[in-house]
């Protein structure tokens, strides 16, 4: 038997949390075209016969222009330092992008730099993702040699997590590295996160999906009640934003907008809990939540070493 705990890290939207969710067989972290989508590190629990793999999800490494965008970033470099192998994930964007130019980028400078500044003495497994994008796997050849040319890698594998291609193999690898040791974590749990923070996701994740323009990543959600019933678990949060006119726009004319993200979040928090869900959502401004450090404590985004303890598990 082989545990070990696995960070997933990169850039912004190379499809960390794709492959999270693809691994455990559960959308359990929120996806969408945006960057930056991720913003807490999210373990994921996944049991094979002869395993226990603990991954840990993260926000996207990125340059940040508020104190929000610095605490992500150190909750993906705190996820690496206690790691027992880093996942460091990258996808074809470079290739896609040097199609027409005559001097062709293997790398983009932003992979470069987040891939040489991990920390040394952590094993590192590179995964290319959207492969499915390239027709001639060979123009992934220049992007492996350059990866290889900055650090040691444990070995490179191409996937498309969207497609579920290559994720034995990748699974396979990371078997093979992990620690000899009984699991550490009851085969029950799949997370350590406590279901308000799932309530908080996933009202955010139908922000991300309706609302345009610079609007989803002005919102952050907090949860007001959690009442869960034998039958019905009754929910009231709300979703902060910077503007006023970003309220407007999140209500919508009538209540159309919050009454859409209502349903859609409702739906998903029906599935995770597997319960009716009567959920209330009200839309507050909350100017510069995303710099000022006491309001970003009260949203959840603590600091990695302010962080407290989930205090919750999800079983499966």
């Amino acid at each position: 038997m082989r545990f070990g705990t696995v960070a997933i890290v990169g850039r912004s939207n190379v499809g960390k949390s794709t492959f999270l969710n693809a691994v455990l067989g559960e959308p359990l972290a929120i996806v969408s075209s945006r960057p930056q989508t991720t913003r807490d590190a999210l373990l994921g629990v996944l049991n094979l016969p002869d395993a226990q793999i603990a991954f840990v999800d993260t926000p996207g490494l990125h340059r940040p222009h508020t104190e929000l965008g610095r605490r992500m970033n150190a909750s993906a470099r705190e996820a690496e330092r206690g790691a027992d192998l880093v996942v460091f994930m990258t996808d074809v964007t470079s290739i896609m992008k040097s199609r027409d130019k005559a001097e062709k980028t293997p790398l983009l400078d932003e992979d470069r730099k987040i891939f040489g500044e991990s920390p040394t003495g952590v094993p590192i497994l590179v995964v290319i993702n959207k492969i499915d994008l390239v027709r001639d796997k060979a123009r992934l050849l220049p992007m492996m040699a350059a990866l290889a040319e900055i650090r040691p890698i444990e070995t490179t594998i191409p996937i498309s997590a969207r497609n579920a291609d290559g994720l034995d193999e990748v699974l396979r690898e990371i078997v093979e590295r992990l620690p000899e040791g009984a699991g550490g974590y009851d085969e029950s749990t799949l997370t350590d996160r406590p279901m308000t923070f799932f309530a908080r996701e996933y009202v955010r994740e139908q922000v991300l999906l309706h609302a345009a323009s610079e609007v989803p990543h002005a919102v952050a959600v907090s949860v007001e009640q959690f009442s869960e019933g034998e039958k019905v678990t009754v929910i009231k949060a709300t979703i902060h934003v910077e503007k006023t006119g970003q309220r407007a726009i999140l209500v919508g004319r009538g209540g159309a907008m919050i009454k859409e993200i209502g349903i859609g979040a409702r739906k998903r928090l029906e599935e995770l809990l597997g319960k009716k869900v009567h959920l209330e959502l009200f839309v507050r401004v909350t100017e510069r939540w995303k710099s000022v450090p006491r309001q970003l404590s009260e949203l959840g985004y603590e600091l990695p070493s302010l962080k407290p303890d989930a205090g919750g598990s999800r079983q499966k």
